[in-house]
């Protein structure tokens, strides 16, 4: 370690943070005016590199190399106001983590266009003409582009300053951050004003994307990489912030900096490699800003939305038809296995349903009835699939007792998780529970002499009595069937009733002597032992886990079953976990353009069933039922 060598890792931190900065910065403008959790933002930036690689590529030596970067910018504007035009602007009116469905939904359509597009291979541009030398700073040689980024950075967070605080437009963005239905009511026309920020908010991601193609390769993995960092750096700055999301990209790049100079560090005989923690340190940052400071380092307390959305219907009990389509479904699971004796792929693509099932409905308990939104519910669903497997190879447990004291695990860790996150609400709470997760995957991926690492862990197996898959899969649907009658047991007890105040008025909750934060935290961690009921199940299902359970990309999979089906129905979480991982096995295996295809459905469906699927069948039900009383 030398002072020069600080000095150049600095110097790096400032050129990260200013290519993040761009990306945040348009998702924070669409964050803040629109309150659309765009998760297709990184498939912006994504398409940004990649049209800047051919536009250099085709145009570069007649329109020349700066002048193709700004039109790949430009393009992928053109391309966000049409997305908002044609998707987006229908489903405004739907719950706001529906549009995170229909977002979610685009990426994987993008990806696989790009795919088609430009196929697998990283592709490299060429240097920027001009500035692909070096400099020397301190006996260092450092890039001269990457001192252009640094300056772009600062001079883009100038030039939206100004358009931001000197223009009428900007007058109205800073307005519907703050209030946007009285935006409306004021007779500025939202829908037009949400096009241009969308738009803008895309080509800031655009060019972050396009500029990025003389230091890295245009690749498609480049999307979520992306948006989760700058989902982070919109969080920690404050929603609708476009300086703090400069201030929180530059502390968060500036960290990871730091942490690769540093390297492996020698404390008290205890060797620490800082550089592993430029995995998880943003989520580091992000988990303690939250916590101290809930609307993040310049922002300010989200206004109450007067739309919302749809409204949260209220829970019924059983009726004598639903009793009989679910005594019904559990009788055909039952002789589903003697009916595919001949087809033992249908038996394990079943388990893996029911496992999906089990996920989403304890999902759902936390996102329905409790109101609180989860990004990071894969973290209770690997700590119980990592539970049973530690406790089966290491403790010498046997299976049986695994699967009992597995869910007690992620109960255990969503009880501290808990804790700080139902202190939080709206989209903070769920970007502090990302955090958790994400903190939680870096130490299962890292951890190599106890959690195998990357790598994982491999032969955890069912005890000798259920190796067989249709032995495994009656204990499989005993355990799934058990732990959602029982979460919707306990949403018709006076808990459960105490939840769904607590969702509806928290201060009339509070009022009558109810303790709001305990009811919900209570909820978190029964929550929490049923997802890692789910991932108990799935690891001996497969005989292995790997880190790749509590990412990210587990999280959104139960968001998007959740919604899918319907938040406001119980039976929506099963249907929508059904529905979502057939398509996925069935698309999977007759497309090479899965993505797109799974996609396109999604949209199909986001746009026709607006309550989910299921919330659709309990309208049809509904206006026929009093269709037939009013007659």
């Amino acid at each position: 370690m030398s002072f020069s060598g600080f000095a150049v890792q600095l110097l790096n931190g400032l050129a990260g943070a200013s290519s993040l900065f761009l990306v945040a910065a348009g998702l924070s403008l669409i964050f803040g005016v629109t309150r659309i959790v765009n998760f297709a933002h990184g498939s912006f930036y994504m398409l940004g590199t990649y049209l800047a690689y051919t536009l250099v590529d085709r145009l570069g030596a007649s329109l020349g190399f700066w002048p193709a970067i700004l039109l790949a910018a430009v393009t992928v504007g053109v391309l966000g106001a049409l997305v908002e035009f044609v998707l987006l602007r229908r489903i405004y009116r739907a719950p706001e983590l529906f549009q995170l469905l229909a977002t979610f939904a685009l990426v994987l359509v993008i990806k696989d266009a790009a795919l088609w597009i430009w196929g697998p291979d990283e592709l490299l541009g060429p240097r920027a003409p001009g500035l692909s030398g070096s400099v020397e700073i301190f006996g260092r040689q450092f890039p001269t582009y990457d001192l252009f980024l640094i300056v772009v950075g600062p001079v883009v967070l100038g030039l939206l300053w100004l358009l931001l605080t000197r223009t009428r437009w900007g007058t109205l963005v800073r307005a519907a951050t703050q209030d946007r239905e009285m935006v409306g009511a004021l007779g500025v026309n939202e829908a037009w004003l949400f096009t241009s920020v969308f738009a803008l908010g895309a080509l800031l991601a655009g060019l972050g994307g396009a500029l990025q193609l003389p230091r890295e390769p245009a690749n498609l993995e480049m999307d979520l990489v992306t948006i989760g960092a700058a989902f982070v750096v919109v969080v920690v700055g404050g929603m609708g912030s476009i300086t703090g999301a400069y201030i929180a990209a530059l502390l968060i790049a500036e960290l990871k900096a730091v942490c690769i100079w540093l390297g492996l560090v020698d404390v008290i005989g205890i060797s620490v490699s800082f550089s592993k923690l430029t995995l998880v340190v943003e989520f580091l940052v992000m988990a303690v800003v939250l916590v101290l400071r809930p609307s993040g380092l310049l922002g300010r307390p989200q206004a109450p939305t007067r739309n919302a959305g749809a409204v949260e219907a209220p829970l019924r009990a059983s009726g004598s038809a639903y009793k009989f389509a679910v005594i019904a479904v559990i009788a055909a699971l039952i002789g589903l296995p003697l009916l595919m004796g001949n087809s033992p792929y249908v038996t394990v693509l079943a388990i893996d349903l029911m496992v999906a099932a089990l996920f989403a409905v304890a999902l759902h308990f936390i996102m329905g009835p409790a109101g609180m939104h989860s990004f990071g519910h894969a973290a209770y669903f690997g700590l119980g699939a990592y539970g049973a497997a530690l406790l089966v190879r290491s403790a010498g447990l046997p299976m049986e007792a695994a699967l009992i004291l597995a869910p007690l695990v992620a109960a255990a860790g969503a009880l501290v998780y808990g804790w700080f996150c139902v202190r939080l609400s709206g989209v903070y709470l769920a970007m502090l529970t990302l955090a958790f997760a994400q903190i939680t995957w870096a130490i299962c991926y890292q951890w190599d002499s106890v959690t195998g690492g990357s790598n994982g862990l491999t032969g955890v197996w069912p005890a000798p009595w259920l190796s067989d898959k249709t032995s495994y899969y009656y204990v499989t649907l005993a355990i799934v069937a058990g732990g959602v009658l029982l979460l919707r047991r306990i949403l018709f007890s006076p808990f459960g009733y105490a939840m769904r105040a607590s969702r509806d008025s928290a201060l009339r909750a509070d009022a009558i002597g109810m303790d709001v934060k305990r009811v919900q935290w209570v909820a978190f961690v029964l929550a929490g032992a049923a997802a890692g009921a789910a991932g108990a199940l799935y690891a001996f299902s497969k005989g292995s886990i790997s880190p790749e359970t509590l990412y990210v990309g587990k999280s959104v999979d139960g968001i998007v079953m959740v919604m899918l089906g319907g938040i406001q129905t119980l039976i929506g979480p099963v249907v929508g976990a059904v529905t979502f991982n057939w398509l996925h096995d069935t698309v999977a295996r007759n497309t090479d353009y899965w993505r797109a295809m799974l996609g396109g459905i999604i949209l199909l469906l986001v746009l026709l069933f607006p309550q989910g699927i299921a919330g659709f069948a309990r309208q049809l039900f509904d206006s026929r039922r009093e269709a037939k009383e009013a007659i």
